[in-house]
């Protein structure tokens, strides 16, 4: 599939950018990242990848790119934040709205072939009439970061009339698996799988309720790498088509880690969509793309990550012991 060819990831030290790099190596593509690392990890970029320190907002990065030539563009740096999105919607389109053009702007000046973007379904749409929710509903973004992705969006297809740079936007679920940050934001299932396994107790904002279409990470990256022959012009939602409670999510890691306690509840945040699933069928027909993972299964992927990779020796010993108290972090998923 490579024949030789050169993918580049904006944020490829990230969750979803890192497991795309993996796979893109896996292809036999030359691989390149670039990731300022505010989010990334160092420990998830991959040795056989080429790998530039640098933010997408600022001129080095177009540097970079015309040296690297590449022949695709997996466009997945973003601030992803809700929260911070309404605290700073400055910093939030500087990232997602005018960083996304210097990609664009300076992916057209070298020729690249295609551009894949990494979008959000859930805060795009909104609280939608209906669920699941269709590619083509009305876009009512609730937050300055789901209006960011959004315009970022309409800049793709511009520079597709315009210049016939060729982009899939993919208009991705809550997206979950192994290499999430627990400390983020969005990470419901992270967060909650390492504070179980830490013997914490996790904080649920809102009574729970709210619904979200959990996707696995592996099934997102399967949707890019379909993306790179098809779905040309368009933007399609990558879900499952399921709603799942948070409290739902709750259940299935406790019995999954064994952990023996309820979780805290605190106020719901503002900007977060209520009830959202998304429908899948466009990519089911321009892709031939559908969920493999079902949740259940990638719920115990992400717990046996982090069971790997945390010292059990020291920390699941105070699982076994008294209450854990309300000390850990953890939140509801953001939307997308």
């Amino acid at each position: 599939m490579a024949d030789g060819k050169t993918a580049l990831v904006t944020g490829g030290a990230g969750f979803i950018g890192s497991h795309m790099v993996d796979r893109l190596l896996e292809l036999d593509y030359r691989v390149v990242i670039l990731d300022d690392l505010s989010t990334g990890k160092i420990k998830n970029l991959n040795s056989k990848a080429v790998f530039h320190h640098t933010d997408i907002t600022q001129p080095a990065m177009a540097e970079i790119i015309q040296r690297e030539q590449p022949d695709l563009v997996f466009h997945m740096a973003a601030q992803t934040s809700v929260t911070q999105s309404t605290k700073d919607p400055i910093g939030d389109a500087n990232a997602n709205v005018l960083g996304t053009l210097r990609v664009l702007e300076a992916s057209r000046r070298v020729g690249v072939e295609k551009i894949i973007y990494s979008c959000t379904g859930g805060a795009l749409y909104g609280d939608p009439e209906s669920v699941p929710c269709p590619d083509d509903a009305k876009i009512t973004p609730v937050s300055p970061y789901g209006m960011s992705k959004w315009v970022a969006e309409q800049y793709l297809y511009f520079y597709y009339q315009q210049y016939r740079l060729h982009y899939t936007s993919l208009r991705y679920g809550n997206v979950y698996g192994p290499r999430q940050d627990p400390h983020g934001e969005a990470g419901v299932v992270a967060i909650f799988s390492q504070s179980m396994l830490e013997g914490k107790q996790p904080q649920i904002f809102g009574d729970g309720t709210q619904e979200r279409d959990f996707v696995s990470v592996f099934d997102v990256v399967d949707a890019n790498i379909a993306a790179i022959d098809n779905g040309d012009g368009k933007a399609m939602n990558i879900a499952t088509g399921e709603a799942t409670s948070v409290n739902r999510i709750f259940e299935l890691l406790r019995s999954i880690t064994e952990y023996k306690w309820d979780a805290l509840h605190g106020p719901q945040r503002t900007g977060e969509v209520y009830r959202i699933s998304l429908d899948w069928s466009r990519a089911a027909t321009e892709l031939e793309w559908s969920p493999k993972i079902g949740l259940e299964e990638g719920l115990r992927l992400t717990v046996d990550y982090f069971r790997e990779f945390m010292d059990l020796a020291g920390n699941v010993s105070g699982s076994l012991g008294g209450h854990p108290g309300g000390s850990a972090a953890g939140n509801a998923a953001s939307a997308g």
